[in-house]
């Protein structure tokens, strides 16, 4: 009977060393040579691929070993025998799972669960068409923190059922993050694809989250971003992407740093990176409407009572004035609408509108946080706060006029 590792060299006559093969592959070429018999119930092809060294790496693709690594585990897998086979019965399962750790996705369900109380407004339409198309459309998404990029993009996939794989980028992130690399699994060492890779292979929508953070190192997509495969050195593996892949990237700024140092850590990233994007989208806040909206739907959200529209919209107005002041240079810092759903959600827990303000605006200096928690006490005063915008453009303005192509 014919040893593992002449089967091996056999194989490795046929199509030569380490070459990626499948089942079919193998029973073929074995069956032909008419040695096929040791190996031929699944059970026994299951421990075989295990046993001799052969490496998943691909949906029902093995690597071939070479003749000296094969030698080593034939001996480990004789002494393995000798004690456990007639004691143990042997399941292949186990051995198909351990291995199917490599790309662990496969199975799980990467639609976005839905936000309560989300409100749809500015960018939205024109998001929700480019994931329906479910071209390759790259989008670069840029504005101030907490005015809902990423909620939005979230939120419309939840909505259009489609899966949606977010990885929020560093300074840190580099190819082994992104694309994949070697991982210790069961005291094995095997290539685990990256959320690129995974993304790429299922047809999703890739998220790079505060793209801005990060550095050169995200040149390694730039394959990627063109809608291309990606060729994947580490196992000299041509990746496709899948039909329904695309990117799409969120950041507080353009990619071109951050001029007032508000935005400490984003990067200057690389012309020919922000170029394969194409279009970039200027989200900004909501407009006072859509704002108390949104301030209804997180009261009704968080509060088992009747939203409070009073306060709702004096939190509007509060948030507005104080954007005003912040374009025209009266102040370092803004009240963004996540701001406001964190004072909705410490009402619910305090029942005092002022504890509730104070809590949530106490991050700023002892001057900006008095000045903030005056002029509320102003507005919910009935006073006539100065520098109250009363143009108010409608969502399809915003859109038309915040869209760079």
């Amino acid at each position: 009977m014919e040893t593992k590792n002449e089967l091996i060299m056999i194989l490795s006559e046929e199509f030569g060393d380490s070459a990626v093969l499948t089942r079919k592959d193998i029973i073929n070429c074995l069956d032909s040579k008419g040695v096929l018999e040791p190996i031929a119930s699944a059970g026994a092809m299951t421990r075989f691929l295990g046993q001799s060294g052969f490496e998943k790496v691909g949906y029902g693709k093995y690597q071939l070993p070479t003749i000296g690594g094969s030698k080593k585990t034939t001996k480990v897998a004789k002494i393995k025998k000798s004690v456990v086979t007639k004691t143990v019965k042997v399941d292949n399962e186990p051995k198909e799972a351990v291995v199917n750790l490599m790309v662990n996705t496969e199975t799980q369900n990467l639609i976005p669960s839905h936000f309560e109380g989300f409100v749809s407004w500015g960018h939205c339409p024109t998001i929700k068409k480019v994931i329906q198309s479910k071209m390759f459309y790259p989008v670069f998404i840029t504005g101030l923190s907490g005015n809902g990029k990423t909620l939005m993009v979230e939120e419309l996939h939840a909505q259009l059922k489609r899966e949606l794989i977010r990885v929020n980028i560093t300074i840190e992130t580099d190819e082994d993050d992104l694309l994949g690399g070697f991982r210790l699994i069961n005291g094995e060492t095997k290539f685990v694809p990256g959320p690129v890779i995974q993304a790429m292979e299922r047809g999703c929508t890739l998220l790079l989250d505060e793209c801005d953070l990060g550095s050169n190192k995200l040149l390694a997509l730039q394959p990627v971003l063109e809608g291309k495969g990606v060729f994947l050195k580490k196992i000299n593996k041509w990746v496709t992407p899948k039909a329904g892949f695309n990117v799409i990237a969120t950041a507080n700024t353009k990619g071109q740093g951050s001029d007032d140092g508000r935005f400490v850590g984003t990067n200057v990233l690389n012309e020919a990176f922000l170029e394969r994007f194409a279009v970039t989208i200027e989200q900004p806040y909501p407009s006072a409407s859509v704002e108390k909206k949104i301030i209804i739907g997180s009261m009704t959200k968080y509060m088992s009572t009747k939203p409070d529209e009073e306060f709702a919209e004096n939190l509007t107005v509060w948030a507005e004035v104080i954007r005003k002041t912040f374009y025209d240079g009266g102040v370092d810092e803004i009240i963004s609408t996540r701001r406001l759903d964190h004072i909705v959600k410490s009402y619910s827990i305090f029942k005092d509108k002022m504890k509730s303000i104070e809590l949530c605006v106490s991050r700023f200096d002892n001057d900006t946080k008095d000045s903030f928690i005056d002029l509320y006490t102003k507005i919910d005063a009935g006073e006539d706060v100065q520098g109250i915008s009363s143009d108010d453009e409608s969502e399809d303005e915003v859109v038309e006029n915040t869209v760079n192509y």
